[in-house]
């Protein structure tokens, strides 16, 4: 195995016929397996990971992935899992849009923290498939101007335009929760901070893992 980079094993899913005792099925399995980056592998598995600030790499990296997935197979699940502080508005849109258009459920999981725009791709997952981990936390509010990185100029963004992305992101959160208008409004006009519970209540997420013991698998709660 490789050192000093995360990697791990992956085996060609048409290996030979089996090999004639449990020693040989180990060395052929060691020499047939291909060692991929630790990510690469979880994709391989429908696995996506948000994990840093929201920007165009990140997002279009995401969205690459999630278009690929649905053309090799449009039926299995993918997983988004997020632990993101936020950042710009549009390429967290991407995202959120993209989650709607390929075929299969995407559900979002958020483990550590969703605020900002990564809450808007987590309550964008696939309805009753939307999650989170008991210790996660949420964390809403309106785009501010510093949410475009300063780019306003640069790319001829107007009063008008700011306004409708804000009004786009506020309508995003009251289809998806089914929360009022003025609730929304009054929640996104300062930092709203959720536990996993009070996402529950509020409608970003469906329910929460929790772990019971050995013998039990991750369960909703």
């Amino acid at each position: 195995m490789p050192v000093g980079v995360p990697k791990v094993p992956f085996l060609n899913p048409n290996p030979d016929p089996e090999p004639d005792s449990a020693v040989e099925e180990l060395d052929s399995m060691e020499e047939k397996a291909i060692w991929l980056d630790l990510f690469n592998r979880l994709y391989r598995q429908r696995l996506l990971f948000l994990g840093k600030d929201l920007e165009e790499e990140i997002a279009n990296n995401i969205v690459g992935l999630m278009i690929h997935l649905n053309i090799e197979d449009p039926f299995w699940t993918q997983t988004l899992y997020i632990n993101c502080i936020g950042g710009l508005v549009i390429p967290g849109l991407a995202i959120f849009d993209t989650i709607g258009f390929v075929t299969p459920d995407v559900k979002t999981v958020c483990l550590g923290i969703a605020a900002s725009m990564a809450s808007v791709i987590l309550v964008g997952g696939t309805v009753k498939q939307r999650c989170a981990f008991p210790n996660a936390r949420v964390m809403i509010h309106q785009p501010r101007v510093n949410d475009f990185d300063d780019r306003l100029s640069e790319v001829g963004f107007e009063g008008e335009t700011f306004l409708y992305l804000r009004d786009c992101v506020a309508k995003i959160y009251v289809q998806r929760t089914n929360k009022p208008d003025w609730v929304v409004t009054v929640d996104l006009e300062r930092d709203t901070f959720m536990s996993t519970t009070e996402a529950i209540t509020y409608g970003i997420i469906d329910g929460v893992y929790i772990y019971e013991d050995e013998d039990e698998e991750n369960l909703w709660s």
